[in-house]
Parts: C-alpha cells; sequence; structure tokens
C-alpha cells in the first residue's frame, strides 16, 4: 500500500457507501481515464470480467471464433468460452514476445477462406511491454475485426507515446493483487466509445432497464467494484508511476548484472515503447549457460526464493488442445515458454535482496 488508501477507504464507511457504487468508484475512473487518455472506463470486479463485458458487447456469441494471444495467462482467453465462441490462438514474435503480426495475418488468410472472420481478436501486452500495436490494428482493421487490448498488465506503459490499452476498441485493466497496482482484485474497462461503455456499465449491474420496477431484456452479470475496493484504488494511482519506476530499477539491476552474461537475454524493450516492466523476465539458452530454467527455479528454491517459468501458451493447455494455433516459421511461444524465466519483481523487495537473487543465479554459470 502507498500510505494514503485507508483514507479513501475511511471516507466509503463514513458516508455509508460500501455497495459497488459511490464516491471512489466515481474517482477512481476518473483518475483511469485522466491517466491513460481513454474517454471512459467502467470499474469492475476483475480484468477477466472486463474481456468477458468487451467480447459480449462486440457481439461474439455461440460458434463464433475469436482470435487471441496465446502466450498470456488464461484469463485472456476464458471468457471467450464463457460466452460459447471458439478460441484460435496466436504466435508471438521474438522482439516484444507479443502477438506476431505475421502470425496474425496468416489466421485471417485461413479463416478468411473458411467464410468465418473472427467477431474479435483480443491482443495481450504481456509482462508490461505492448504489443506491436501499428502492424496489428491495421491487419485487424483491413478485415473490419475489432480489438480488445488485454492490458492487464501493462497499465502505464506507452507504444510511440500513446497509452496501453487505448488502441482497441475496448482496454482492459487488472488491479488484482500482484499487479503493478492493486485494489486487492477488480479490473477496469475503458474505451473512447462513451455509449459502449454505459453498455458495460449496464452490464456490469445485471443489465436493469430504466423502470420504476425490476425489469430485464438481456443477460447481464454482477461485476461492479465495491466502493471500498476502488478507495484503495484511489491511494493506489497515486503511486502508480512511483511504481512504475520502481519496477523499472528493479530490471535495470538485473540487466547490469546479468545482461552480460554468455547464455542470459534480457527481455528488450520494443523500439519507440516504454515497458512498464511489471515483471523482469529473461531468456536461458541452457547450452551456453549451463543449467536449464527449471534447474534455476529450483536453485533458488532452495534458497527461498521464488521464480516462475513464462505462461504456459494456450495452445499447449489441456483445455485448448482441440483449437487451431497459427505460428511464425518457428514456435516462438513454446520457446519462449520453454527458455523463459520470470525473476522476483516486488517493488517490496530490497536492494540487498535483488542483489541475493543475483548471487544465486551467478553460482550456477557453468
Amino acid at each position: 500500500m502507498g500510505g494514503t488508501e485507508q483514507k479513501h477507504v475511511q471516507e466509503a464507511f463514513d458516508t455509508n457507501w460500501i455497495a459497488p457504487l459511490g464516491n471512489n468508484v466515481n474517482e477512481f475512473e476518473k483518475q483511469v481515464k485522466k491517466f491513460t487518455g481513454a474517454k471512459a472506463a467502467c470499474a469492475l470486479s476483475s480484468g477477466t470480467a472486463g474481456i468477458h463485458i468487451a467480447l459480449d458487447l462486440l457481439g461474439v456469441q455461440q460458434g463464433d471464433v475469436v482470435f487471441c494471444s496465446s502466450l498470456t495467462f488464461i484469463a485472456s482467453a476464458n471468457p471467450i468460452l464463457y460466452l460459447g465462441a471458439k478460441p484460435v490462438f496466436i504466435d508471438s514474435d521474438l522482439d516484444s514476445w507479443n502477438m506476431s503480426p505475421i502470425a496474425l495475418e496468416q489466421a485471417f488468410k485461413a479463416y478468411e477462406e473458411k467464410g468465418k472472420l473472427p467477431k474479435a481478436v483480443v491482443i495481450v501486452n504481456l509482462y508490461g511491454q505492448s504489443a506491436k500495436m501499428d502492424e496489428l490494428m491495421a491487419i485487424c482493421n483491413n478485415y473490419n475485426v475489432p480489438v480488445v487490448e488485454d492490458a492487464a498488465e501493462s497499465l502505464g506503459a506507452l507504444y510511440k507515446g500513446k497509452m496501453s490499452g487505448t488502441f482497441g476498441k475496448f482496454g482492459i485493466f487488472s488491479f488484482n493483487g500482484n499487479k503493478i497496482i492493486t485494489t486487492s482484485g477488480g479490473g477496469m474497462i475503458v474505451s473512447d466509445d462513451e455509449e459502449m461503455i454505459q453498455k458495460a456499465l449496464k452490464k456490469a449491474t445485471q443489465a436493469r432497464d430504466q423502470a420504476v420496477h425490476y425489469q430485464h431484456s438481456e443477460v447481464g452479470y454482477n461485476y461492479r467494484l465495491s466502493n471500498i475496493s476502488a478507495g484503495i484504488g484511489r491511494g493506489q494511482m497515486e503511486v502508480l508511476e512511483q511504481r512504475i519506476n520502481e519496477k523499472r530499477e528493479i530490471f535495470n539491476r538485473y540487466e547490469e548484472a546479468l545482461g552480460v552474461i554468455d547464455g542470459i537475454e534480457m527481455m528488450t524493450e520494443l523500439e519507440n515503447t516504454f515497458h512498464n516492466r511489471w515483471l523482469s523476465t529473461m531468456i536461458i539458452d541452457s547450452e551456453k549457460f549451463g543449467v536449464s530454467v527449471l534447474e534455476i527455479i529450483e536453485h533458488l528454491a532452495k534458497n527461498h526464493i521464488e521464480a516462475r517459468p513464462v505462461w504456459k501458451p494456450m495452445h499447449m493447455q489441456p483445455l485448448f488442445e482441440e483449437c487451431d494455433y497459427f505460428s511464425e516459421e518457428k514456435d516462438n511461444s513454446k520457446y519462449l515458454y520453454e527458455n523463459g524465466i520470470c525473476l522476483p519483481s516486488d517493488t517490496k523487495m530490497t536492494v540487498e535482496q535483488q542483489e541475493l537473487v543475483i548471487r544465486k543465479i551467478k553460482e550456477l554459470i557453468n
């Protein structure tokens, strides 16, 4: 916590506005709009809820197809299943670790030949880095297919000076406990289409019609963020830029100490972008370095240090084994999963603790 969150939470208690509406919710949405430049925002119970509502508002239904980044957390893809649609997964490029324009074009051509274009494309901005939005948006616009930008991990990241989450028809942020700022659990859907965000608000509040009695003409959800959680969010927004700076400092220390070692390649920052470095990640060449990713993780664990593999791609998950997957010449998503590692990146971590992580990794060289 940054220190001012309790003040806003106390305001919710003092005014007796505890439910998923109130001043904190309104002000939190205003803060996110101001920070990102989005024209409209709706605070929700999770980022997953945001993706679900976005796809619903774009008309995704039973039997439809939705293209989605493969290298991501499952929350990017589960809402496709909620609506009875079929996900088709797209490979990453090695420059950004995000959706490959080459693979996306292949998928569009293949599904155009089938006469079944996707209803939407879910583009994920992984670990705090924006995807190649110019190329990806040009492809999607050429086929007139809307984009949902999963910016759950990339709040504060920039692509050519424009905020992550503001390129597609909808952008989604997450405020889960592990994100760069948190409301404990929560999310936000943003858009420049104010009318669509009003529809999102209605969907998030059980789709109640404007009537004196309780009337419902469409399916709705119970997805609104509580006024207490939004109070935490207001305080967190005050330290967001500080958190981003701290995350980047953590990455820079890793890069300075480890990036020069043969067999280690730190996740690069795409040209003309600003990476929020939510997680510090790197690729291990086990032949050059001498040990594998899993051996590094096990060695760190023995020293009470937690590290994790990169997300296991969706096309490799049992749940999606029957789904189509389009890759570049080599399966980059699989390569990143098998050779990538996420290092301790918490802003509460001291410099001394980070130096311990670095020393323990260096112990394994050859």
